[in-house]
């Protein structure tokens, strides 16, 4: 049962021991120290005891497992669920994608027109929007412009782009189009064990009144599943009474107007925000910035060559991701250096990017990768 990354400082822990070999020796020990017989492997008596080790094997296994799921560090699933709720902590549930509709009559009718709520939508490949609340085209008008959502929770939903859920599932009695004007977003699935970890952990800092940076942090991260960092700043960095919020979303993306609205709703909430306090929740800063490398590989793992050029690949991708995965992360070479390195290049020669300190309200954002293999070298 592996540990949370989030606790790296922690050293593992065992409850019992499930090293099969030592449980295999201390019962042929304790056997032969009670009979003083020594089982040769295909005595009946052996046969029966290794049966009897499986067994034990297992329920150290359980009783392992068992113990550490009571730990925060190591829990997981409705395991976890348990731990969040001794600090009245639930896990996020999934959310539905949503997105601007307009019907629009063939022609203008001299009555209103109702779209029921319920009013379904599609693409295609079995996705459906529909209409949440009864509207109205009114008489003498040809259309109106609705809030529709992905009747599918989770990610299903999102990455419509304007114009493509153009089919009416619904019968009408009078000819109507329909189309969508934005691209359909907001839709995640349920909260996965690592962000719901790490917002059991800082829980205890919502229970201040005075408004501590943690506190915030935690109010942010509960608005939706796919906030994976807030930066909260304060004075000096603000006017005095004035706390900018900027939360960060998974991939390191910005967070959409919806995103920036609920994390709004929540954190200027009369019993969460200090009466001194002004709220103001924005979105991050994206700095740009190029990758430019060109390493070399050592002749002397040339027959290896083509393996470690792949990992010198993924060492940058993986580079990239991680600079974008947290809020004022100085954009930093050397360690896509090690990393370059570490992946089996002997060495590398980085043009860029250069370090930049980033602010607490910024964000890397890699734009093009040119990664070039400058050929073998002798050590």
């Amino acid at each position: 049962m592996a540990k949370s990354e989030l606790f790296p400082a922690l050293d593992d822990i065992s409850f019992a021991d499930k090293n099969p070999d030592n449980i295999t020796r201390e019962i042929l020990e304790r056997y032969t120290a009670l009979t003083g017989r020594s089982l040769s492997p295909a005595d009946p008596v052996r046969l029966f005891l290794d049966a009897i080790i499986l067994a034990i094997i297992q329920q150290r296994n359980i009783i392992d497992i068992a113990a550490k799921s009571n730990l925060l560090a190591y829990a997981s699933g409705s395991y976890l669920d348990h731990i969040g709720a001794w600090l009245g902590v639930t896990r996020l549930e999934a959310s539905h994608a949503s997105c601007t509709v307009k019907f629009t009559l063939s022609a203008v009718k001299d009555y209103p027109v109702l779209i029921p709520a319920g009013t379904r939508i599609s693409p295609g490949n079995n996705i459906y929007f529909a209409v949440s609340e009864t509207h109205t085209i009114a008489a003498g008008q040809k259309s109106i412009t609705v809030s529709a959502s992905c009747t599918t929770a989770g990610e299903a939903g999102n990455g419509y782009i304007a114009g493509q859920i153009n089919k009416l599932v619904d019968v009408f009695p009078y000819e109507m189009s329909v189309e969508n004007l934005n691209e359909t977003s907001g839709g995640s699935d349920i909260e996965s064990d690592e962000a719901f970890r790490e917002r059991i952990q800082i829980a205890p800092e919502s229970f201040s009144t005075a408004g501590p940076v943690k506190a915030y942090e935690y109010f942010a991260r509960s608005a939706h599943q796919d906030i994976i960092a807030v930066s909260v700043v304060g004075p000096p960095e603000t006017q005095p009474g004035h706390v900018e919020i900027y939360p960060l979303m998974t991939g390191g993306e910005l967070p959409s107007d919806e995103v920036i609205e609920a994390v709004e709703a929540i954190c200027s909430a009369d019993d969460i925000r200090p009466d001194t306090d002004y709220v103001h929740v924005l979105k991050p800063q994206k700095v740009a910035y190029n990758v430019d490398v060109t390493y070399w590989i050592d002749s002397a793992k040339s027959v290896n060559a083509w393996n470690i050029q792949s990992y010198v690949y993924d060492a940058v991708q993986d580079w990239v991701k991680w600079q974008k995965s947290d809020l004022g992360r100085d954009i930093n070479p050397s360690e896509l250096n090690r990393r370059v390195l570490d992946a089996g290049a002997k060495r590398c020669v980085i043009t860029s990017p250069s370090f930049r300190a980033l602010k607490k309200s910024q964000v890397a954002s890699c734009g093009d990768i040119d990664l070039t293999f400058g050929g073998l070298e002798e050590a």
